[in-house]
């Protein structure tokens, strides 16, 4: 008897699908192509990132770019980023504001956009092929980086003159990979701030990063009305990530977490040398 049962539901629901298919009003099917549409797929997952790395743990940004130049190819993916990130450090700055630690902030920011004015110099005619391999060596890279510091002192990351080489170094990377993120991390870290001086001063550091990134993209042609609408898209899904992140963040465990980021950066980076 259950078994029949079992047979005429999937029967009738088989016919239901099939008549829905056959007889989807003109809007909904629009809605739904649309919902389904790689890009947009693409768009959401990447909103949905953005909004979990930015309130629950950090590091995750090195997924973001890779994934959207699933379907656009080449830097204007880095136009389509600068809304999502705006939008989210505003609202975490909103949040956590209170403890800023200016001292750190003032030793980094000069040769940060020194470092992002020569990452503009080297995204300027870069074509997509070659982009790609830079983003997949800069993914490596700080994959690498972050295990080797995991299993040595990083006291040096105290010592005046680090502040001046990670400022540099943060603002190449962010200007043509935008995925700074885990060194910025160990860095102030390593400054011995408290919890929320940390989040506060790590949030506005990325805001002056992200505002200073319009004007220079703006000059190459990567952020336009085109991709800034794009980007503003992605919101819902960002709002989304940002909830569950917030959520998340004290039953995560951050060790097996940090093995999952590595290895889907890891995969990042390989499919952009393997396909670029």
């Amino acid at each position: 008897m259950i078994t029949i049962c079992s047979y005429h539901v999937f029967v009738f629901s088989a016919t239901l699908v099939a008549h829905l298919r056959l007889n989807t009003p003109p809007f909904f099917e629009r809605v739904r192509s649309k919902l389904l549409d790689s890009a947009t797929l693409v768009l959401l997952g990447a909103g949905l990132i953005t909004g979990f790395s930015k309130f629950s743990v950090g590091g995750m940004g090195m997924l973001i770019l890779p994934l959207l130049m699933i379907t656009h190819s080449g830097p204007e993916a880095l136009g389509i980023m600068v809304p999502m990130y705006i939008v989210t450090d505003l609202v975490v700055i909103s949040l956590y504001s209170k403890q800023v630690n200016w001292g750190v902030l003032l030793r980094l920011l000069p040769l940060q956009l020194l470092g992002m004015i020569m990452g503009s110099w080297l995204l300027a005619d870069m074509s997509a092929s070659v982009f790609s391999w830079l983003i997949g060596s800069i993914i490596i890279g700080m994959v690498s980086l972050s295990w080797w510091l995991e299993h040595h002192d990083a006291a040096f990351m105290r010592q005046p003159a680090m502040a001046s080489c990670v400022g540099l170094v943060t603002g190449v990377i962010s200007m043509t990979a935008s995925a700074a993120g885990p060194l910025m991390s160990l860095y102030m870290l390593e400054q011995k701030l408290t919890r929320t001086a940390y989040i506060s001063t790590r949030a506005f550091f990325f805001l002056i990063i992200d505002l200073a990134k319009i004007p220079m993209l703006l000059s190459l042609g990567y952020l336009n009305m085109e991709t800034t609408l794009t980007g503003i898209k992605a919101l819902p899904a960002v709002a989304i990530g940002a909830f569950i992140g917030f959520l998340l963040l004290r039953s995560l465990k951050l060790t097996q977490f940090k093995w999952i980021i590595r290895g889907m950066a890891a995969v990042a980076a390989i499919k952009l040398f393997m396909f670029s």
